[in-house]
C-alpha cells in the first residue's frame, strides 16, 4: 500500500530523514519508535505528501504520489493526529460524518449511505450517546475515539497515527489500541503508527521500525527489535527487557534507581 524509497526530507539544508526506505503492506499494524527528533512525524508528512521528497519517492498504491489528487489520497489513507484545532465546535456526529467528505460530489450533500455509515460507526465505537455533545466537551479519550470513528467513515486501506495517545491515561491508550487491533484483524486495515510507549507497541504491533537521526536502524517483529541492546542504541539509554508473562511479547522495564 505504502512504499518508501530511498526518501530524503527535511525543511531546510539538513535533511530529517536520510534515505529511508520501507514498505507498509496491507493488513499490517506497524509502530515506528525512535527518540524525539528522530524524524518519525516527518515520515508522516512525507507518506501524506505534505511534504515534497528533495531525494527518493514515496509511492502509495502503486503510484508516485505526485500523480496522487489530494481528494482521491484521502480515499486511500485516514490521519488521527495528536490532536486538531477546531475554528468552530462541532458536535460528535458532524465530526465523524466529515470523515465522508473524500466522497462527496461537487456541491453534493451527504448522501443516506453516507448518514448509515456514521450511524454503524457510532455504534460501534460507543459513541452513539455523546453524539450530540460538542467536540471541545470531551475528555482526552473520548475526543481520541471521536477522530478514530472520523477516520473509519473515511473508508480507507490506510490509516496513518501520529503520536495520537501520548498525552492519554493509560486506561484510555489500551481502550485506543484495542480499537486499532479490532480494526486491523477484522476488517484488514493497514495501521502505521507513530509512537513513544514502547510496551503498546511491542504488545499490540506485528512489527516495528526503529528511526534514529533520521535513518532506519531496525526493522523487524517486536521480538526480534525490543532487546537491551537494540534500546540502547536506539535511546542511549539502559533499559530492562523482559518477556510479558501473558502475551510472550517483550515487555520494557525501567531499570531503577543507579
Amino acid at each position: 500500500m505504502i512504499e518508501l524509497n530511498d526518501v530524503i526530507a527535511g525543511y531546510g539544508d539538513e535533511p530529517v530523514l536520510n534515505r529511508v526506505s520501507l514498505q507498509l503492506a496491507a493488513g499490517e499494524f506497524l509502530a515506528v519508535l525512535g527518540p524525539n527528533g528522530a524524524g518519525k512525524s516527518t515520515l508522516i508528512r512525507a507518506i501524506l505528501g505534505y511534504l515534497e521528497p528533495v531525494g527518493g519517492q514515496v509511492v502509495i498504491a502503486g503510484k508516485n504520489i505526485k500523480e496522487w489528487r489530494r481528494i482521491e489520497l484521502a480515499r486511500i489513507i485516514a490521519l488521527i493526529p495528536q490532536e486538531i484545532q477546531l475554528q468552530f465546535d462541532y458536535s460528535v456526529r458532524e465530526l465523524v460524518l466529515m470523515g465522508r467528505y473524500p466522497y462527496l460530489g461537487f456541491w453534493q450533500n451527504y448522501t443516506a449511505r453516507d448518514l448509515e455509515i456514521v450511524e454503524v460507526i457510532l455504534q460501534q465505537f460507543f459513541l452513539s450517546s455523546l453524539q450530540d455533545k460538542f467536540f471541545n466537551q470531551l475528555s482526552g479519550g473520548e475526543k481520541q475515539r471521536v477522530l478514530l470513528a472520523r477516520a473509519m467513515a473515511q473508508d480507507t486501506p490506510v490509516i496513518l497515527m501520529d503520536e495520537a495517545f501520548s498525552h492519554l491515561d493509560i486506561n484510555h491508550q489500551i481502550e485506543i489500541m484495542d480499537l486499532l487491533a479490532e480494526v486491523n484483524r477484522k476488517q484488514h486495515k493497514a495501521i502505521l503508527l507513530v509512537s513513544h510507549n514502547i510496551n503498546l507497541a511491542a504488545e499490540y504491533c506485528n512489527r516495528l521500525i526503529l528511526l534514529k537521526e533520521g535513518r532506519i536502524i531496525g526493522d523487524g517483529h517486536p521480538q526480534e527489535m525490543i532487546s537491551q541492546e537494540s534500546l540502547l542504541r536506539l535511546y542511549g539509554t539502559e533499559l530492562l527487557v523482559v518477556k510479558n508473562p501473558r502475551s510472550g511479547r517483550p515487555c520494557l522495564l525501567y531499570p531503577g534507581r543507579r
